[in-house]
């Protein structure tokens, strides 16, 4: 942990910490040289994988520009930790500000800033080759002064071509659980739709005010013949529209075919929820294979590009394969609005 008033490279004063999560620790610092504020984001871990996703993680933001993510301006090492210099996000994460009210976010407001993250990830996902962010929840979005959400700690995101691959433990990384898609949970690989898994699930977070049930214990009950665990939003929020809470649903489907396909249709379907349901492409996907219950578990990151064709099918009850309890990790940082 770096002390108030210690500087880096002889340049970056520390003024605080403002977070620590399961890769870095983050503070809030002065650039000497220039007079403003930035973020400085450190390393905590020690060792090559976790050296390599900080690399990844500071060349993955400072190549990508959009309004909604924070602009990166130095990374370099000093001593045993590497350091991210990006732009300073004042304020509160969304969960320090749904926990400060103890009530939900009016809808209105919610779906404003779930079309922003949507809009982002329309960008990231249309990158060559896509970026999967795989850690969003309401502790990694922050809101600007004028009302813009930011998207903060892409230590977990990837962004691979079809044809490679990087196996990494699950204990590396790690996940959010009750953001996490099954698939992620289980390692069998993330994509696109394991993205709008976690946007349904914080969307419903801000309008119920509580976290959704988790996968592991939606499909344990699913497999056991009992109905699915994750209550409708409009259940608990009488202010949530029935079909805002059906498209909810559909966003946080066990299956990824049933999902949206894209953020695209995802943020359709929110703009005009009372519209037929959108699942967007057809995905031909290989079942999720089941974790082998002995022996280091590990995730197979993979990113496969949605199919082109179109199509419009009746819903059909997923079916979640159980894995072993995965060891979780933990994630990091983020303001306030109107």
């Amino acid at each position: 942990m770096l002390a108030d008033g210690t500087f880096i490279q002889n340049r970056y004063q520390i003024v605080r910490k403002i977070g620590q999560g399961g890769m870095g620790a983050v503070y809030e610092a002065i650039d000497t040289r220039l007079g403003n504020r930035v973020a400085l984001k450190q390393t905590i871990v020690e060792g090559e994988q976790f050296d390599r996703a900080f690399e990844r993680e500071a060349r993955l933001l400072a190549s990508l520009r959009h309004a909604a993510l924070p602009v990166v301006s130095d990374f370099f090492s000093e001593g045993e930790g590497q350091f991210l210099i990006m732009q300073y996000i004042p304020g509160d994460d969304l969960a320090t500000l749904l926990k400060q009210r103890s009530h939900p976010f009016p809808v209105d407001q919610v779906l404003d800033w779930a079309d922003q993250i949507l809009s982002v990830l329309e960008y990231l996902h249309r990158q060559e080759p896509p970026i999967i962010h795989r850690d969003i929840k309401p502790q990694n979005l922050k809101l600007t002064s004028e009302g813009q959400v930011v998207l903060l700690d892409f230590g977990l995101a990837k962004g691979m071509q079809q044809s490679q691959t990087t196996t990494t433990t699950r204990s590396l990384f790690g996940y959010t659980p009750q953001y996490a898609p099954m698939e992620q949970i289980q390692g069998t690989g993330t994509d696109s739709r394991s993205d709008l898994y976690a946007v349904g699930a914080t969307i419903y977070n801000l309008l119920s005010g509580q976290a959704p049930a988790d996968a592991l214990t939606r499909g344990s009950r699913m497999l056991s013949g009992e109905a699915d665990s994750l209550k409708p939003v409009h259940e608990i929020n009488a202010e949530v529209p029935v079909a805002l809470s059906q498209v909810l649903l559909q966003a946080m489907s066990m299956n990824p075919r049933e999902r949206f396909q894209t953020a695209t249709a995802m943020r359709m379907a929110l703009q005009q929820p009372n519209a037929p349901a959108m699942t967007g492409e057809t995905v031909h996907m290989t079942p999720l294979p089941p974790v082998p219950a002995t022996g280091p578990t590990q995730r197979v990151l993979t990113s496969p590009r949605p199919a082109e064709s179109v199509t419009q099918r009746p819903e059909r009850p997923a079916t979640p394969v159980i894995p072993p309890e995965p060891a979780v990790g933990h994630s990091q940082t983020a303001n306030p609005r109107r």
